[in-house]
């Protein structure tokens, strides 16, 4: 058998087992079909006096801005952190500037954002 021949069987082998993975995991939650995105995450506010956003998923770190009372806010991913209220949860926000808020002061619009 010929160098050639073998790498072709190879390629066929492996582009099938390929194929009878993605077959056997069913459609592909991660992305939209359409636009080849991630999903798109949002969430509402619900800090009386705004929700301070911080540098990481610390209570301690540095405040980056305030989001106000009732603002909807787009989530990227979440990741856990200090305990604020009854929650570890952080969200990592991306309006604007990326920054923390406490998963305890948003509200979810729609399905709970991904882990980073």
């Amino acid at each position: 058998m010929s160098l050639r021949t073998t790498t072709t069987r190879l390629g066929v082998l492996t582009a099938g087992g390929a194929l009878a993975a993605l077959t056997l995991a069913g459609p592909a939650t991660a992305l939209d079909d359409t636009t080849h995105k991630p999903p798109v995450y949002k969430g509402r506010v619900t800090a009386k006096n705004g929700l301070l956003l911080r540098t990481s998923p610390t209570r301690g770190s540095k405040v980056v801005r305030t989001v106000p009372r009732g603002k909807v806010v787009t989530i990227f991913c979440k990741s856990k952190g200090d305990r604020v209220g009854r929650s570890n949860l952080w969200y990592l926000l991306t309006d604007g500037t990326w920054a923390w808020g406490s998963a305890y002061y948003i509200a979810n619009i729609g399905p709970a954002p991904r882990w980073c």
